[in-house]
């Protein structure tokens, strides 16, 4: 070997090691779900088939109810997250920095079950109905929607609106009588149905502009480190491209029997086809969807300071147009 090949092979052993630790260098977040139903098996999947490993990000999903989760955000303890845009809205207003950069559950598909006991709607009357953890997130605003289908409203017809937790639970309230009904997503609803509970509200049928969940962040984030951001956002969107192809269906029915903790095979499937159906593939939040949500916010009372906001002020369309969304 001449001295000048030496001295190339010496500088390119010293620098090439370098130059690939900087270029495989891979990101690492927490990652807060705040419910725990169907949708969140965007972040179930790319977690359990290595998306989020593929796209160089090490990701840490975790369970955090949804008003809680927003508060571990404000704080930073945790960069990222899927909630809903009442939490961003209320940030927003009380001057916190947080932002919905793609959309998750872009309609809402709540059934409004009542316990065996509840023959009609009128029965509601004077009675509990279950929301998540506090009056300011998305199952409140659910609630009172269906609850006006029927004809009822909270405060004329004395029905209290209980805070009980995720989705799990506010349907075990309804069982064992802390509660005579609540809002829960189908494949949380629908296996109770069988055992007298009746659906009272299918709000999927009822076709509200309501953007229920989506990928949250801090605009200080999507500054710093951009790269984060990126690949958790490409990482969803070939997460939801993995559930969507029909190649992956068993993959897919099996990580939702694991994380909703459902035993029927049948019943799992079922949920997988509706979710397969309705994830949506622009990835982007919808625009009305947001402003519906802020407008029922103002109108019902839980945050009439919303009336100050744009949605361009909870909303940054950039990332999921970027990956191919309509941002309509």
């Amino acid at each position: 070997m001449t001295q000048k090949m030496f001295v190339v092979a010496m500088i390119l052993y010293v620098w090439a090691p370098r130059a690939i630790s900087a270029a495989e260098q891979v990101s690492k977040a927490r990652f807060a779900y705040g419910a725990i139903n169907a949708y969140m098996e965007t972040t179930w999947i790319a977690k359990e088939q290595g998306i989020f490993r593929k796209h160089n990000v090490e990701v840490e999903p975790v369970f955090i109810i949804a008003t809680q989760a927003a508060q571990a955000m404000l704080a930073g303890e945790v960069p990222v997250g899927l909630i809903g845009p009442t939490h961003v809205i209320n940030a927003v207003v009380a001057g916190g920095d947080m932002v919905m950069i793609m959309g998750n559950q872009n309609k809402v598909r709540y059934q409004l079950i009542a316990h065996p006991s509840i023959k009609r709607p009128e029965d509601l009357k004077g009675k509990k109905v279950g929301i998540g953890a506090s009056m300011a997130g998305l199952a409140t605003l659910a609630a009172i929607v269906a609850l006006d289908h029927i004809g009822l409203n909270p405060r004329r017809d004395n029905i209290t609106l209980l805070p009980t937790g995720a989705e799990p639970l506010r349907l075990a309230a309804v069982k064992s009588g802390v509660t005579q009904a609540t809002v829960v997503s189908p494949e949380i609803g629908n296996p109770a149905t069988s055992e007298g509970y009746p659906i009272l509200v299918d709000m999927a049928k009822l076709n509200i502009p309501f953007q229920a969940s989506g990928l949250v962040t801090s605009r200080k984030i999507m500054r710093n480190d951009p790269q984060l951001i990126e690949r958790i956002g490409r990482a969803t969107v070939d997460a939801v491209n993995f559930i969507a192809a029909p190649a992956n269906k068993n993959r897919g029915v099996e990580s939702l029997m694991k994380n909703l903790k459902m035993s029927a095979r049948d019943k799992a499937e079922a949920a997988y086809g509706d979710l397969v159906e309705d994830l949506p593939r622009s990835i982007c939040p919808t625009v009305p969807g947001v402003r519906s949500i802020m407008k029922l916010m103002v109108e019902m009372g839980i945050n009439p300071k919303a009336a100050n906001l744009k949605v361009e002020d909870v909303v940054d369309l950039t990332l999921c147009k970027q990956l191919g969304g309509d941002g309509k």
